[in-house]
């Protein structure tokens, strides 16, 4: 099996749970649902249309902003992004031009705008999205693609910490979720993309484009 993260051969089944298959790679250190066990696309859209991210709730956006202010640092005025996977409610996007961003938006269920796939930008923010990946490898890769030299890639997804509390863990328990990151994942995606990586807040990742 090659990891569907790092592209590496190291990889070993690491568990059953739920009647699921898990993998593991030993080299990123990330964990992956086998692919059989993934939702069609008609089963993850209805799962999608669950979620309750209003535009205009202050809890989602003060949820959001623990992306939004450590990138913001990162930016120079009048930037322009790309909200990658930003879900029906394109609430961060929102929150950026507000800041004086100029903003695009890209979701592959809700906003399919695929010329915005095809721009260059100063960076790229992506929340609660990277777990749902099914080729990872292949996201990074456009994201290394989408952005320009210096620019700065945000991310939001929660980390995993300890293998012994991975079946537990409600984060797995989503069905759309398929992979899933530890700090190391994030080090080893660097080193690939040749991309600086800076974690300083729980559960966030600012790379930037050498």
């Amino acid at each position: 099996m090659i990891c569907i993260v790092c592209k590496n051969s190291n990889t070993e089944v690491f568990a059953h749970f739920d009647d699921k298959k898990y993998w593991k790679c030993r080299t990123c250190k990330a964990i992956y649902l086998d692919k059989r066990n993934y939702l069609n696309s008609k089963e993850e859209y209805a799962h999608y249309l669950t979620h309750n991210n209003d535009i205009e709730d202050e809890r989602y956006k003060l949820f959001l902003s623990k992306l939004m202010n450590p990138l913001i640092k990162e930016l120079k005025e009048n930037s322009t992004g790309l909200d990658y996977g930003c879900g029906p409610g394109p609430a961060l996007a929102k929150m950026l031009e507000e800041k004086g961003h100029k903003i695009y938006i890209y979701d592959p269920f809700f906003f399919p705008i695929h010329e915005n796939l095809s721009k260059k930008y100063d960076f790229i923010c992506c929340t609660e999205t990277i777990e749902h990946f099914h080729d990872p490898y292949k996201e990074f890769h456009n994201f290394n693609e989408l952005i320009i030299n210096k620019g700065v890639i945000g991310l939001m997804t929660n980390f995993y910490t300890d293998d012994n509390l991975f079946e537990d863990w409600y984060y797995r328990k989503d069905p759309t979720h398929v992979v899933f990151y530890c700090e190391e994942t994030f080090y080893s995606l660097a080193k690939i993309f040749k991309w600086n990586c800076e974690i300083n807040e729980k559960n966030i990742v600012i790379f930037k484009k050498i």
